[in-house]
């Protein structure tokens, strides 16, 4: 059976609701260290498909190259954020610069400017392992300074987004976040989210799963994308990944198929984000969240997906 991803999903005690499959838009960005160049009207193309449904939560960052400022330019086209769509952004520092309260503010006010928008109804604090816990959270920091923006009214609600793990639960047990986003923890190949997803239910804090192809081992497969999360894969995480390929070939299921449907059908995951780069991407998740997984090969996959295993630091 494949899994229904149209179907809203309740983000947490946000009081929104989302499609169990997001667009993310990092992709779109033009960042030349991580992804390879897109061109300016293939980049709008995408966005404009993106903002056309019917996936309903579409996510970007301050710290996305020209991601920003392109999706800016197709709402300004369209008239703003369409009716039931949730846009996401993330407060990140600038270049070589401090991640503190003020860059906090100045990182809102860039996002709002290239956005055209003047409230940002879900703000992420972006990757907080880059200054850590105390610095986050100290008096006048960045989490105070985003409590301070919604009693401004000019963010609804707050998110935090980011890969480490044990760093995201004790931001979570804060009380400070209504959304966790994080990436490369939840997909066949590394389970270790496990602890973070389990305090996110039990808080009512909704989990977001980025990266769910881990880079794009789990879509095209580890001969011809040898790495995870921007990484070049060990021996053994290479060995895994062959083992699960082979039992979706087994099974006549494409490898791609499986790794998204893996957290779409996990019920504490509310969306899984999925970038992309042309929209013609977008037809092609939504064909991959479609394709019939028999139980036979969930059976089988649960006895190779290692479950302790931590890849990452």
């Amino acid at each position: 059976m494949s899994v229904d991803v149209l179907t809203p999903r309740r983000l947490g005690c946000t009081g929104f609701a989302v499609t169990a499959l997001g667009v993310g838009t990092a992709e779109l960005g033009d960042m030349a260290n991580v992804y390879a160049p897109v061109p300016e009207e293939q980049a709008l193309a995408t966005a404009r498909r993106a903002f056309a449904g019917p996936l309903t939560f579409v996510d970007t960052s301050n710290g996305y190259g020209s991601s920003e400022r392109r999706l800016g330019t197709v709402l300004r086209e369209i008239g703003g954020v369409p009716e039931g769509v949730l846009l996401a952004t993330k407060v990140d520092p600038a270049d070589g610069g401090p991640f503190d309260g003020p860059r906090v503010r100045e990182s809102v006010r860039e996002s709002m400017d290239r956005l055209g928008l003047d409230h940002l109804p879900l703000l992420h604090l972006h990757d907080p392992e880059r200054i850590g816990f105390e610095a986050a959270t100290a008096p006048g920091g960045p989490v105070e300074v985003m409590r301070e923006l919604v009693q401004e009214g000019l963010v609804g609600h707050l998110g935090v987004a980011g890969g480490d793990v044990e760093l995201m639960r004790r931001l979570v047990a804060t009380g400070a976040f209504e959304v966790v986003l994080n990436h490369n923890r939840w997909t066949l190949l590394d389970r270790s989210a496990g602890p973070l997803l389990a305090d996110c239910a039990a808080a009512d804090v909704a989990f977001l799963n980025g990266a769910p192809f881990g880079g794009g081992i789990l879509a095209k497969g580890p001969a011809a994308a040898p790495r995870y999360c921007y990484a070049p894969a060990s021996p053994r995480l290479l060995a895994a990944a062959t083992a699960i390929e082979a039992a979706c070939a087994r099974h006549g299921v494409p490898l791609a198929a499986a790794a998204l449907q893996d957290s779409l059908r996990e019920p504490r995951i509310t969306s899984t984000v999925v970038g992309s780069s042309r929209p013609e991407r977008l037809e092609q998740t939504l064909a991959l969240a479609a394709v019939p997984v028999p139980d036979e090969l969930w059976s089988e996959l649960a006895d190779l997906v290692p479950e302790q295993e931590h890849w990452l630091a």
